[in-house]
């Protein structure tokens, strides 16, 4: 019983310091990765284009002609170029299956009488 003591905190020591461990790798092989012209999103949700790459830090080109300079550590992800021309430009990822044309855009349901809900007039739908 008293083993089992020390043992569950040693464990549980152990499994903190392994999942810290492969965080940190993965992170490291994500700023290995960045090269100019990936597209990163920062810890804050910033999203831009990377312009150089130095030692500890990054430059990235937040506007047209904008350029700036973060630390690695606050990159929080490499993202594809396609998923970062959706995000900046709003343009959807296009779903080839739906095609507008064959869609009935007008609803043919005919119309209802609207319903007056002045008290002065006496119009209600129960009045008519």
């Amino acid at each position: 019983m008293n083993l089992l003591i020390l043992l569950l905190p040693v464990a549980a020591i152990f499994l903190m310091f392994r999942s810290q461990k492969k965080r940190q790798q993965q992170a490291s092989s994500m700023q290995s990765s960045m090269a100019a012209g990936s597209a990163v999103r920062t810890i804050g949700g910033m999203y831009a284009l990377v312009k150089s790459v130095n030692d500890s830090t990054v430059e990235l080109e937040i506007a047209p002609g904008v350029v700036t300079h973060f630390s690695k550590s606050a990159i929080a992800a490499v993202i594809d170029e396609q998923e970062y021309d959706e995000i900046i430009n709003g343009r959807p990822e296009v779903d080839e299956s739906v095609d507008l044309d064959d869609e009935v855009l007008e609803d043919e349901t005919p119309a209802e009488e609207s319903v007056s809900l002045d008290k002065g007039t006496g119009d209600t739908p129960a009045a008519k």
